[in-house]
């Protein structure tokens, strides 16, 4: 039989629900502004905490790559999986194609054509933000070699969500990956629209001529984009490169910032509300913070920060290059190794070093 009493306890865990939800919506729309969306949101991803690595774990996924026995040395050598650090915060942002991809029949939906790293140093506040290229090959579970886009998949078809994506970036990284937050690219045109539309800044005309059926076309200077508009800019790939696209991303992410800044929640409470309902329901993510103070000092850190965010593309420019191997298109790490990519993510918030 319950009690007043129980039901008093019961109305106030219900109330800090609340707060927690709250808390970390407001931190979604930072992050956002500061660099993407996160949050704890409805349909979390499962994320095991078990001391075991992708190596020991992912079940037999067909790949076209197969490991020899000296890159099974490289591997337990190179991949190795780094320490967490208590005052950097590093946040993996992945992009789907989505099951109404035009090509995800193809190419599987599940691909993970988007891949960004944020990272956040908590004592200095600085930030960055570095594009992984999709094509970037690996060892993606022994004996098999991949595509990292593939990574992300892998960890669904083996119920274990992002562990193996998130294992798989830190270790080539070298920085230690804390949290996931996976968006498809319908998700993508819906918060834009529910923003409004979005405003970038051409410095040169922009066309696509084959991707979408008919020629997408920007013309210089400013431009206000809806939802389908700014997909189109951020995902055409036919008429540049993927490292191209990569940076289009990056300003897209930028002008979303600037539109969830201009929110007003007392001026406009409506679509405040609308657009975080829009984020709580198209964002998955294994962020589970609980202490909502600190979760709103780091929210307000990382917004502050945003504006001396450093932006970075890993390609051939720098630190990889192209090859075919089985006749597949792929990218290698310049130097056989990790080592420049690992240098890349730990001077970007050191640059003492």
């Amino acid at each position: 039989m319950y009690t007043q009493s129980d039901f008093n306890e019961q109305s106030i865990l219900n109330k800090k629900k609340r707060y927690r939800r709250a808390a970390v919506l407001i931190l979604a729309v930072a992050v956002l502004a500061g660099m993407i969306k996160w949050g704890f949101f409805s349909r979390n991803i499962d994320v095991t905490n078990e001391d075991q690595t992708l190596w020991d774990k992912v079940a037999n996924i067909v790949t076209f790559g197969r490991v020899s026995s000296q890159e099974d040395q490289e591997y337990k050598a190179n991949y190795t999986m780094p320490k967490e650090e208590k005052d950097r915060l590093d946040i993996l942002i992945l992009g789907l194609r989505g099951a109404d991809d035009p090509e995800g029949d193809q190419a599987g939906s599940m691909l993970t054509d988007t891949m960004l790293v944020f990272s956040f140093d908590k004592k200095t506040q600085r930030a960055s933000l570095i594009s992984i290229p999709r094509d970037l090959y690996v060892i993606i579970r022994k004996g098999k070699k991949d595509k990292i886009n593939a990574a992300y998949e892998a960890g669904l078809l083996t119920d274990q969500g992002s562990k193996p994506v998130r294992e798989l970036v830190s270790k080539i990284s070298g920085v230690y990956i804390d949290n996931v937050l996976v968006i498809n690219f319908t998700s993508f045109k819906k918060i834009i629209d529910e923003l409004g539309g979005i405003d970038i800044e051409l410095s040169k005309p922009f066309a696509e001529k084959q991707q979408w059926g008919y020629e997408f076309s920007l013309p210089a200077g400013k431009n206000h984009l809806d939802g389908q508009s700014a997909l189109y800019y951020s995902r055409s790939r036919y008429s540049t490169s993927d490292f191209d696209r990569s940076n289009r991303q990056q300003q897209v992410i930028a002008a979303i910032k600037n539109k969830v800044m201009e929110l007003n929640f007392l001026n406009d409470p409506i679509k405040t509300l609308s657009v975080l309902n829009t984020l709580r329901n198209n964002i998955d993510t294994d962020f589970n913070i609980w202490d909502v103070p600190g979760l709103l000092s780091l929210a307000k850190q990382i917004n502050e920060a945003y504006n001396n965010t450093e932006h970075y593309v890993i390609s051939t420019d720098n630190l990889v290059y192209e090859t075919h191997i089985d006749g597949i298109y792929v990218l290698l790490p310049k130097g056989e190794n990790f080592e420049g990519i690992k240098k890349l993510f730990q001077e970007v918030l050191n640059p003492s070093l």
